[in-house]
């Protein structure tokens, strides 16, 4: 697994080594062992989601308060432009935020660290996107951040508005929102 780090310390890009042939491919999608040499942290993993989405349609930036939830996104077909903000006001860099392309054709994950809000755009004409998740879904705990927050300034690759649900076309500022201290 080759790795990058990224501006925002704890968040790191990994890449599985792929094994190609004519009759295909196959490579490591998660492997506890190359996660921790990646992070240098541990982790139990409790839940798997996987998510279909059009083109234009931006889901995120979520988070669940009081129960920090560490992610590894992975884009399974399509693409999109996915998104983790730095939401601990403790943190030196509390609102920054990093993207990256995640593809079926590049195969990169994204390890979101707790304490980070996420969202994803897609680009492609669709998108299948997989989660694993450090921490079960809670509704109670579940909230969100407008993706369009003019304090973030996420530089979303769109020429029109996105497809949003009406949970995120209602979120709160990073300002207003309940977050991590």
């Amino acid at each position: 697994m080759q790795t990058a780090t990224t501006s925002l310390p704890g968040l790191v890009i990994m890449v599985p080594e792929v094994y190609e042939d004519d009759r295909g491919f196959v490579y490591e999608s998660f492997s506890q062992r190359a996660f921790e040499a990646a992070t240098g942290e541990r982790r139990r993993w409790l839940q798997d989601n996987h998510t279909f989405s059009r083109r234009g349609v931006l889901r995120g930036l979520h988070y669940l308060l009081d129960i920090p939830q560490g992610k590894i996104i992975r884009c399974v077909s399509g693409s999109v432009f996915d998104v983790a903000v730095d939401i601990r006001r403790s943190s030196p860099t509390f609102g920054e935020w990093v993207g990256v392309e995640l593809s079926e054709e590049n195969r990169r994950m994204l390890w979101v660290p707790e304490g980070f809000a996420h969202g994803f755009l897609v680009t492609g004409d669709s998108a299948e996107v997989v989660y694993k998740m450090t921490e079960h879904f809670e509704q109670a705990a579940d909230r969100a951040i407008r993706w369009d927050d003019p304090d973030l300034a996420i530089t979303w690759p769109i020429d029109e508005p996105p497809i949003l649900s009406a949970k995120d076309a209602a979120a709160p500022l990073l300002a207003d929102a309940q977050i991590y201290d």
